[in-house]
């Protein structure tokens, strides 16, 4: 089990990386699983959506559409005789293809047992003669028509929707291993572009692409784009569906047999006939559909699918267009990690509910903006992993921060505990950075003030006092004196049994000198207070019957080390050096002097510059201090200059000796 502590001691810039690599490898984990594929194909329906709606339909498709009203007219299936009498009516407005969408491989009527077919025969002999009629056939089950088997001049009809039923991808070729096969809006195509003399080539960069005209069409692969695993067989790409939901020019049976059609509507265009029949089911759903519902209206016949998909090869031949191209996945797989690391990295600033909010928002604006204005230009970014790797980096640095500073807060309130004032430790816990380093305080060379106080008389005290009496006389004056260091911004440092040690210009390093000053004064302002507080003290106990004691106080200003000691367990804050040395020299110095008033204050010279001029002092002299070599000007501090209390105090006269 990892320690809080050691926790602490990782920088958070390696944190920050582990973490995106974490929500990283879990993205591409889900990703390549397949569980985002649903919400990345609805986002592409919604851009499709959107990218369609701006190009418009052309004029180069017409449909001849067999409708419920004609099958009750006709019959259905259609004929053989009716078959040739609708090629022949629709031959004489010179189109410059006809797409025959209607399986004709075997004579309708189908009598059994009969020989001849006149009509068939009749009707394949016109297959056969006009070269600008293209049938279909399905894929290894249904062959074409025989008229047209002679010139292939049949296509596939099949289409391979994805698991929900919506058809993406077209198909431009197929093969069963000994031959190729031609996609039915592929041969219209063809056909329609012989006159402008654009044929099928290898690719400019890739042999192994399609180029029709200036446009190179590469094969959809298996995970392109949002797709996991899809089927990929045969030759297939991304379909615009450009021009919707306008609709194409729509006429039907009824109307091109009674001629009520204009010559204009259909010469020199693409003329695809086909069933627009409900009950037939030769619909499909696309992704301008939005709901399932046939009765919604939204499916597709089979003629509007292959008259889309004859569409946009058109545009891309003549009118420049290029098919939406998919990053490849060492992209894509670059695209996710990079959203992954910005989350974790920018987590550093979401540390607020505010400032996560207003990050994850922009986040998911950026990325959306971006991803749309992309697919507008035919490139298609995923946007749901970078999105998840987005929210879950930020929002999991996000977290990581909030529980470090909580455990930061604990090992700091638990080195300071409550020994600190308040506006200190608030200073001190925003400038944490600057003060923190793996967890503990780090260690520092500053200048202070350090104040030691210890009871005279204790001795005797509690050796004629009950335990629990002595503790909660002594926990009396303990409580007084931490007050009052509080209130004058020192730090409580330790308790040595009844001692008392204070540092003042901890634990936040002063660099002026003028901040040294301030606090060698409040440092001797607070043994003051401390000296009138214990006169108090003294007077209540007196009254009581209980013992009263004396104080005796040193401090010492000068440089200083500061840090944290201890174990991985039990740290605890503290400063070391001479000036700590020699503040708790003068506060031994000379045990057998003291004032009648219970309290005496001892500075060293250091001290005294900085509050000579605030209280009357007088001068102890040069002396050795224990544990020293060297001699220390030392002052008694006798009260505040021009305060009533002072010449009481100086009353109390007596010299120290050394």
């Amino acid at each position: 089990m990892v320690r809080p502590s050691a926790l602490l001691r990782i920088h958070p810039a390696l944190i920050c990386v582990l973490l995106a690599l974490l929500v990283f490898f879990l993205i591409i984990g889900l990703r390549w699983g397949g569980q985002l594929q649903a919400l990345e194909l609805a986002v592409y329906d919604r851009f499709l959506n959107r990218r369609a709606q701006t190009k418009t339909l052309g004029s180069r498709i017409v449909l001849i559409g067999i409708t419920e009203k004609d099958f009750e007219r006709s019959g259905w299936p259609l004929s053989d005789a009716l078959l040739g009498q609708l090629l022949q009516k629709l031959l004489a407005y010179q189109p410059r293809v006809i797409g025959l969408d209607l399986y004709r491989d075997k004579p309708i009527p189908w009598i059994p047992r009969q020989r001849e077919y006149p009509d068939f025969r009749r009707l394949n002999q016109l297959l056969a003669r006009h070269r600008s009629i293209i049938g279909v056939m399905k894929f290894q089950d249904i062959p074409p028509p025989p008229g047209l088997r002679a010139d292939h001049r049949a296509g596939f009809n099949d289409v391979i929707p994805d698991r929900e039923g919506v058809v993406r991808r077209g198909l431009l070729f197929l093969d069963d291993g000994r031959k190729t096969f031609y996609s039915f809006p592929l041969m219209l195509a063809l056909e329609y572009l012989k006159e402008a003399g654009v044929t099928l080539l290898p690719g400019a960069s890739d042999p192994a692409h399609v180029r029709l005209g200036q446009a190179t069409i590469p094969p959809f692969q298996q995970n392109d784009g949002g797709y996991v695993r899809a089927e990929d067989r045969g030759y297939q790409f991304l379909l615009d569906y450009g021009g919707a939901p306008q609709a194409f020019p729509l006429f039907s049976l009824t109307d091109l047999l009674s001629e009520n059609i204009a010559l204009e509507s259909i010469r020199d265009k693409i003329a695809i006939v086909g069933i627009v029949a409900k009950n037939e089911k030769d619909f499909f759903y696309t992704p301008l559909s939005g709901s399932r519902t046939l009765d919604a209206g939204l499916p597709v016949y089979g003629i509007e699918l292959h008259g889309y998909i004859t569409s946009q090869l058109l545009r891309l031949a003549l009118d420049g267009d290029t098919v939406v191209r998919p990053l490849d996945e060492f992209q894509e797989v670059g695209w996710i990690g990079l959203w992954c690391l910005l989350g974790a990295v920018l987590g550093f600033r979401g540390r607020s509910l505010l400032g996560f909010t207003w990050l994850t928002l922009s986040g998911w604006t950026m990325l959306f903006a971006f991803c749309y204005l992309a697919f507008q230009q035919a490139w298609w970014i995923p946007l749901i992993p970078p999105v998840l790797g987005w929210t879950i980096a930020l929002s999991s640095m996000t977290a990581y921060l909030s529980g470090r500073e909580r455990l930061e807060r604990t090992v700091l309130m638990g080195m300071f505990s409550r020994y600190v004032p308040p506006n200190i430790a608030q200073d001190l816990w925003q400038r944490r950075e600057e003060f923190l380093q793996g967890g503990r305080p780090r260690p520092q060379r500053l200048t202070g003030t350090v104040l030691f106080t210890d009871l005279k008389g204790f001795t005797s005290v509690s050796e004629r006092s009950d335990p629990q009496e002595l503790m909660d006389w002594l926990n009396i004056y303990m409580e007084s004196m931490v007050k009052i260091v509080m209130d004058h911004q020192g730090v409580v440092d330790k308790f040595i049994g009844d001692a008392v040690m204070a540092v003042f210009g901890v634990p936040l390093a002063r660099t002026r000198d003028d901040e040294i000053g301030r606090d060698a004064l409040r440092a001797v302002q607070c043994a003051v207070a401390m000296g009138r507080k214990l006169e108090a003290l003294n007077r209540d106990w007196r009254q009581q019957g209980l013992p009263t004691i004396g104080m005796r106080i040193g401090i010492h200003t000068g440089p200083m080390v500061a840090g944290s000691l201890g174990s991985r367990d039990r740290l605890e804050y503290t400063v070391i050096g001479d000036t700590v040395n020699t503040a708790a020299r003068l506060e031994s110095f000379d045990k057998n002097f003291f004032p009648e008033c219970g309290w005496r204050i001892l500075v060293g010279e250091s001290t005294w510059g900085y509050v000579a001029h605030h209280f009357e002092t007088e001068p102890v002299g040069a002396v050795s201090l224990k544990g020293k070599d060297k001699k220390i000007t030392v002052y008694r501090v006798l009260g505040e200059r021009q305060s009533p209390s002072c010449e009481v105090f100086h009353k109390q006269g007596g010299g120290l000796q050394g």
